[in-house]
């Protein structure tokens, strides 16, 4: 694994702080992801990651691309990263560092709504080879059971509601309304499933950036409430329940 730190310029370094948090709570991507991605793109020489974040999406590519240069503006997150022998990690906005025509896909996972678009897509089509693939891909609010779901769909909405970014409606709908230049192509529904005890998802629950701005503004407490509540209707803290996050795409070849 090659992972290069340098400092990036101008970037709002917004999940530095919990980095390791992030790489060691999020759920993973399933493995059919990388195999349709791999059909799609029609070859499976190079991948670019985009906003690799902990890297989470980058491994998962390695497994069917022979290498991967994965990308993140935050030296935070590049310092966590999963390592992998096929995947060059660096820091940076949108130099992906490859040759023009020359990744058969690019991949944002989880991070299209925090991107510039013109200077990302400026990129995409400089590397891309002729036909190749961009992939974007988000996860909106989870399922667990009925009960469990009211009270986090009432933390995410309500408490935690003047704390996102106006930009999470992005992943709210599924990055439909991002006016992508894509022949769009209709992948076969997947979905991220674990199986966690509360801890664990609570954990998960910590790495919302509407968590962290929600702590930063009013401390502690709201976070604690939703906890309490959140195991009355759980049951034994290291009961493991069923969680479900639906993805939503955007994937195709750029015009």
């Amino acid at each position: 694994m090659n992972r290069e730190r340098t400092p990036s310029e101008g970037f709002s370094n917004l999940f530095g702080p919990q980095a390791a948090r992030y790489t060691e709570a999020r759920p993973r991507y399933p493995r059919p992801l990388f195999h349709y991605l791999a059909v799609a793109a029609r070859g499976t020489r190079v991948a670019w990651d985009c906003a690799t974040g902990n890297g989470q999406a980058a491994v998962g590519l390695a497994e069917r691309f022979t290498r991967v240069v994965a990308t993140d503006a935050s030296a935070d997150m590049i310092a966590k990263v999963i390592p992998h022998p096929r995947v060059a990690y660096h820091v940076a906005k949108y130099d992906s560092k490859l040759p023009d025509r020359s990744a058969n896909l690019v991949a944002v996972a989880q991070a299209l709504h925090w991107l510039e678009l013109d200077p990302f897509l400026d990129e995409t089509r400089r590397v891309l080879v002729p036909g190749g693939v961009l992939a974007a891909w988000c996860y909106s609010l989870c399922r667990i059971e009925p009960r469990i779901d009211e009270i986090v769909r009432l933390f995410h909405e309500v408490t935690l509601g003047p704390f996102w970014r106006s930009d999470r409606r992005l992943v709210e709908e599924g990055y439909r309304s991002i006016a992508l230049p894509l022949e769009e192509m209709a992948p076969p529904p997947l979905e991220m499933v674990e199986d966690w005890t509360m801890p664990q998802f609570v954990a998960y629950v910590r790495t919302w950036s509407g968590v962290a701005n929600c702590v930063a503004a009013r401390g502690e407490e709201p976070v604690r409430a939703f906890e309490a509540a959140l195991r009355e209707r759980w049951g034994m803290p290291m009961l493991r329940r069923e969680i479900r996050w639906p993805l939503h795409f955007r994937i195709g070849r750029v015009r």
